[in-house]
Parts: C-alpha cells; structure tokens; sequence
C-alpha cells in the first residue's frame, strides 16, 4: 500500500510486519522516532504477540536482544552513533554466538566533538564486529532491506544491521510502498532457531575459548560471512519476484554500460550522484556509478566484475580512518588489487556537510580529465580555517579544544559578514 511517511515511520511498520517477539527501546536521534512507533503499535494492539522492553542504556538494549534471540525470540533493536559505541562489547558478543538479531543503525557521526548530523563514521566503526551491514539508498530500499534483514539474518544465524541515513532518511516524509501482511508472511518463514536455550538440551552459552581452537573460531566467522554474499543475493532476488521491486542486493550499477570513470558510494548520497552523472551524461561525458548496498560482506567478486572496464574508479565515502584515510577505500585496493584501474579516495559529508551537484561535478570532471590528486581528497575543506588552527598550535601550547578555536572563528566570521550566530 502506497503511504505518504516519514522514513522512520516506515521503517517501524516494516519492522512490525516481521512480527518481532521482543523490541528493545532506547531512544538517540536520529532512530528514536523508530522505535517510539514501534512502541505505539504495540500499544495500540496492530503488533501482537511482542514484549516492548524500556531498557536504560543502549548496552542493555544490546544485552536484552541477545538474551531473546537466546531464548528463541525473533529480536529487534535501532541505535546511532554513541549509542552503538556504548553497546560495542554486546555488539560483539551477539556475532560471536551467532545470533539473528536485526538492527536500525540511524547513521550519525560520532564525537567529540558532539554532532547529530549524518555520516557513517558509526556503523562503519563496527565493520570488524561480525554484523551483516547493508546500506539503504532510499527510504523504500530502507522498508525492503529490513524484511529482507530478517529472513537474511535467520537463514545464517548472523546479525544484521541495516544502516540508513540519519535525519536524510530517518526523518524525511516521502511516498513508499508498505507491503501487505500476507506478502510478508509468504516471504519471511516463522522464526525457527538454529541454537536455542532448551531444558531438554542444555549447553553453554558464551563457554570461554583458549589459543588451541580461537583461530578456528575465527576463521569460522569469517566464512560464515562470506557465505553471507549468496544469500543476501538470493533474498533480494526473492524480493523482487515477490513485491515487484529490486531492492537490497550486494550492489547495484547507474549507467555505467561504457563509463571510463567510475564513482562508488553508499548510501543517500547516491541521488546526488546520479543527478550530476545525468548532467555530465548529457554534455558526453563517459562517467558510471557502482551503488554498494552489502558492506560487510564486501563483494569482491561481484566488484571486480562491475568495473572490469573501468579506467579511473572514485571511492567516496563519509567517514575517515584518521591517520589512514577512507576505510572503504581499503576494501576496494584490496578487491582490484590486480586490476588496472586508477583509484582516487574522496571524503565527503561528515557531520552532515552539504554535498552538492557543483562540488561532486567538480570533481568527477578532474577524475576524468586526469587531475584529481593521488591522494585522500577532503570536499569542500576550508583550508584557510585548517592553515590558521595549525598556525596557533604552532605558536602556543595552550590553544584549546580545536572544536572550540574553529567555532570562535567561524562565529566571527560570520559577525563580520552580517550573519546570525
């Protein structure tokens, strides 16, 4: 059924449509909103058969989905940025014993210094924790990924988060498609556990494990990931037979049946992508884009086939590796390390930085013409607020907190050009 929402409103009756057993709730923005919803349905009686739990840290949040998904509930929690680093050690552990928990991640950059705003600096924090991470490009995808997250995460016995952007997505009114009850019934099977607490077969949960089996251990996570890649495959393509879309999948391609130039991205900002690939497009230039939907499992295979004929490949991504650079980059040196393709890193959006068509445009047109530079690109940096920071710290020992130089000079700033503080 077609409905004029807003995106976290979507995504809570998608989740509902799953029939969760158990709901964990601790509000941060920008994911409040879903799980508030949640609650409502609940309450109102339109989701049955599910115990709302008011938790009181985002660990136990975390700690309670484990203890269901133990017990043999389906079990479903949402969190953003500090939040999900305050559940990191449960984060861990819910992979480790290979639970099939869903997760919103309302992507949001982390602090200090404090920020709201949307990047992907925290799910990608998480991406060595074991967690299916699938990125949603538009609210729809978003409502599609997370039915496809459960049958996903229940197939493999593996958690699933699915990360859509904070406040670009999670509180943007917009028109999606919410499917029947019926269909996802038809598509998600009722939830049978593979590991189970059960009194007639009892075993350890969490048993501590020494150096003579830990690397085995491990090795065995990394497998199960990587059989991740089909079955997050074959589920998108059960999706599109069943509700008529394609959604989800491990990645997608735009126009990219003879592009020279190639730009990766996740996530929201792919629209704006598109949109100065269409007005490059139109003045003749040869430019594409690969739309990663599956993070974590990387797709190497299916990467390698997509830019086979690439000349120059553009990772832009908004988060930063301090003191490495983009963490998405590293995962694409690794897939075409015996490519021949160009590749170039561009950061963008961190914080919630607006990323517009004429600085995208920008620079593709260098990666096209051969002048973007071989090394990490920050959008849009005001090197002038960066030079005169460096310039203080060079002078005096006793600067500051960098949030606060950079705030006072951006505030005078804006006094000496008439603006409101």
């Amino acid at each position: 059924m077609l409905k004029q929402l807003e995106g976290s409103q979507g995504v809570a009756q998608a989740v509902a449509l799953c029939r969760p057993e158990v709901v964990c709730a601790y509000p941060i923005s920008p994911q409040t909103h879903i799980v508030e919803a949640l609650g409502a349905l609940c309450r109102k009686g339109v989701l049955k058969d599910c115990e709302y739990i008011n938790v009181e840290s985002e660990f136990a949040a975390m700690s309670v989905a484990i203890g269901a998904s133990v017990a043999g509930a389906r079990a479903y929690t949402a969190t953003a940025s500090q939040g999900l680093l305050f559940m990191v050690e449960a984060v861990y552990n819910a992979s480790g014993l290979g639970l099939p928990i869903v997760m919103t991640v309302a992507n949001r950059a982390i602090g200090a210094p404090i920020n709201i705003w949307n990047d992907h600096s925290d799910s990608m924090s998480q991406r060595d924790s074991g967690w299916i991470q699938l990125f949603a490009e538009t609210n729809q995808e978003a409502v599609d990924l997370h039915i496809q997250a459960f049958r996903i995460a229940e197939e493999l016995s593996l958690p699933v988060m699915v990360c859509m952007d904070g406040f670009v997505l999670t509180h943007a009114f917009e028109r999606m498609d919410i499917p029947s009850q019926e269909d996802v019934d038809a598509f998600l099977p009722p939830y049978e556990p593979r590991q189970v607490l059960d009194p007639d077969h009892p075993y350890s949960i969490g048993a501590m494990v020494g150096p003579e089996a830990f690397t085995e251990v491990r090795w065995l996570a990394h497998k199960r990931m990587l059989d991740a890649l089909p079955a997050i495959e074959k589920a998108s393509a059960d999706f599109a037979e069943r509700f008529g879309r394609k959604s989800g999948g491990l990645l997608d391609t735009y126009r990219m049946e003879d592009a020279e130039v190639c730009v990766l991205a996740m996530g929201s900002i792919l629209g704006t992508i598109k949109d100065t690939v269409d007005e490059m497009r139109e003045a003749g230039v040869r430019i594409g884009v690969l739309c990663l939907k599956s993070y974590r499992p990387f797709p190497d295979e299916a990467f390698r086939e997509a830019v086979k004929s690439v000349k120059t490949l553009v990772v832009l991504e908004r988060m930063v590796s301090a003191g490495s650079g983009g963490a998405l980059y590293l995962d694409v040196l690794k897939a075409v390390r015996r490519e021949p393709v160009e590749l170039r890193s561009v950061i963008a959006g961190l914080g919630g930085r607006a990323v517009t068509k004429a600085s995208l445009r920008a620079v593709f047109e260098s990666a096209c013409n051969g002048t973007l530079p071989d090394e990490t690109v920050f959008l849009d940096l005001d090197r002038t607020l960066v030079e005169h920071q460096l310039a203080r710290e060079a002078e005096q020992r006793h600067t500051g907190p960098v949030a606060e130089s950079l705030n006072r000079e951006v505030n005078e700033r804006k006094i000496l050009q008439g603006e409101e503080i």
